[in-house]
């Protein structure tokens, strides 16, 4: 595998225009869905082009489906007829975490799926058990070997379930599950993120029957077949949260085009506004400036309609450069804190107490070598990178590249002084 590595050096304020991605978390469970349909072809737009979707891509055409995969372009055209394979191999799902959202899918093309196991950021404790909890009470029987989960689908019937935490890959697998299991399920404490209801619109456009998408309460009636659709992605609030935030730490202005991203940020942009960061929608146009000082900030992650945990590590990259204290608090994952430990070799002044993390912020970063050790904490060091004196050179930079898209060419086109060098 080839070695990723980004340098970063400060070149002042970034201003400009920027284009939103279409969103990561809303492209990956669409890729699996468009498995269900056994006839037509299932065209994407607005894909991102990153490297979670193409091993997404690689997955559904090793299953058996003939995908085209257009990344200039931003376009995904899958032609799932044929469905051979029941087995998601570990060579793939390890790379991503993405891959459980074929679960469903594959289950109900093959009748059986063998899952090897998930990969991705190494977040904690993110089990996967209520997938399967899930499954099993649809009917499914389920046996585990070793790190290798096989379930067949048995007698499918809708009913009632439940999930501890509103997962949102956790409801995207149920919703799947579901829509074409006969009966009528109801899935309670289901997850509210804007991108489970763009999953929910591109499934209702299949033919879905689905009810009560963003209450926490959906019921799905299943149906005997779903249809190949054409469905455009929205944008990714995170990618856009980032280059809202890139913006506000080097105190320039940009234009965020892609929609009506604004919407989605919710808790995000309040705290946005708290720092001194304004933030103005003029139709598919938001405009972020930071027209004063930064100021100090509470933070809590939660699910949402909470502060997304996503978008907690640029927070605490922009907190480095906001004199004063500031407070944060990860409820989501246990290991999240994966920034701290690299903002400290920049000379941040933070520390990390459990899921608790107190920034004294306002002192001078220095670059240096650190290690993007998740998508997240790698997109902080970007950041932070932005604004640190001397040269970032950021190891491990193939994270990034899991959940942003030509993030050296669009940061450079605002005025940013960065380069991705691949070995």
């Amino acid at each position: 595998m080839n070695r990723v590595r980004y340098r970063v050096r400060p070149a002042g304020p970034l201003n400009g225009t920027a284009v939103v991605q279409g969103a990561k978390n809303a492209a990956l469970p669409m890729i699996g869905a468009a498995l269900l349909a056994r006839h037509g072809q299932t065209v994407l737009r607005n894909v991102p082009a990153i490297t979670d979707v193409q091993r997404a891509v690689d997955l559904a055409r090793l299953l058996g489906a003939h995908v085209e995969y257009h990344p200039a372009d931003r376009l995904l055209v899958i032609d799932a007829t044929e469905i051979t394979s029941s087995r998601l191999p570990a060579d793939l799902t390890r790379l991503f975490r993405g891959s459980v959202l074929f679960l469903a899918p594959v289950l109900h093309r093959r009748g059986e799926v063998i899952f090897e196991g998930a990969g991705g950021c190494a977040l904690g404790t993110r089990g996967l058990d209520f997938h399967y909890r899930g499954l099993a009470r649809l009917g499914a029987h389920i046996e585990e070997q070793g790190s290798t989960i096989n379930i067949k689908a048995g007698n499918l019937r809708g009913t009632d379930l439940y999930l501890d935490t509103p997962s949102h890959t956790g409801t995207e697998n149920l919703i799947m599950a579901a829509a074409l299991t006969p009966g009528r399920t109801v899935i309670e404490n289901a997850a509210l993120e804007p991108e489970v209801l763009d999953v929910v619109a591109m499934l209702t456009a299949m033919g879905a029957q689905i009810r009560g998408a963003g209450t926490g309460r959906i019921v799905v009636t299943g149906v005997a077949e779903l249809n190949a659709v054409e469905y455009t992605i929205m944008p990714d609030r995170m990618d856009a949260g980032v280059l809202a935030i890139a913006a506000a730490i080097t105190g320039g202005r940009v234009n965020l085009v892609g929609g009506a991203v604004l919407d989605h940020f919710g808790v995000a942009a309040h705290k946005l506004h708290q720092m001194g960061v304004e933030l103005d929608a003029a139709g598919a146009v938001t405009n972020v400036t930071r027209p004063g000082h930064l100021h100090p900030i509470n933070v809590i992650t939660d699910t949402h309609p909470g502060l997304a945990t996503d978008l907690q590590p640029p927070l605490m990259a922009l907190a480095t450069q906001a004199p004063g204290t500031s407070y944060f608090r990860e409820r989501i994952h246990d290991a999240r804190y994966a920034l701290a430990g690299e903002l400290s070799k920049l000379g941040a002044d933070l520390t990390v107490e459990g899921e608790k993390a107190v920034v004294h912020g306002g002192k001078p970063l220095r670059g240096t070598e650190v290690v993007a050790q998740d998508l997240r904490t790698g997109i902080g060091l970007v950041l932070a990178g932005l604004v640190a004196d001397g040269e970032t050179a950021i190891g491990n930079g193939a994270m990034i590249d899991r959940g942003h898209a030509d993030l050296a060419s669009r940061f450079t086109a605002l005025g940013a002084d960065i380069t991705r060098d691949e070995t």
